[in-house]
């Protein structure tokens, strides 16, 4: 039972993959200028190209766990979350209202997916 870990920072590994599953750090987007939508269509390339790298896409994701910084952004994130969902592969999901790291982060997601 191997666990692989990539993109390795001190305090968390972005990518971590244990018997066939992919956990995901919780990830943002790249500009914290943008609004709800831009920052969830980043938030959403970066699962993307991480899952990638793990050898998944967005079909295997199991779960999504969404940290919106104000539910008032719900409608929003939606938006841009429904059209990135693959059909009929929706994964388990929860959403909660959070204080994120810093005041200009709208959302944070964390996915955990099966290897390809």
């Amino acid at each position: 039972m191997s666990i692989q870990r990539l993109r390795i920072e001190k305090r968390y590994s972005e990518i971590v993959i244990h018997n066939g599953t992919v956990h995901l750090a919780g990830q943002l987007a790249d500009d914290y200028d943008g609004d709800i939508r831009e920052q969830t269509r980043q938030t959403l390339a970066n699962i993307d190209r991480y899952l990638a790298e793990a050898g998944s896409d967005k079909t295997k994701i199991l779960s999504v766990t969404i940290y919106l910084k104000d539910m008032a952004d719900y409608a929003g994130l939606n938006e841009v979350y429904d059209a990135w969902v693959a059909e009929g592969a929706a994964p388990a999901r929860a959403c909660v209202e959070a204080k994120l790291y810093d005041p200009r982060v709208l959302v944070e997601m964390m996915v955990v997916a099966a290897q390809a």
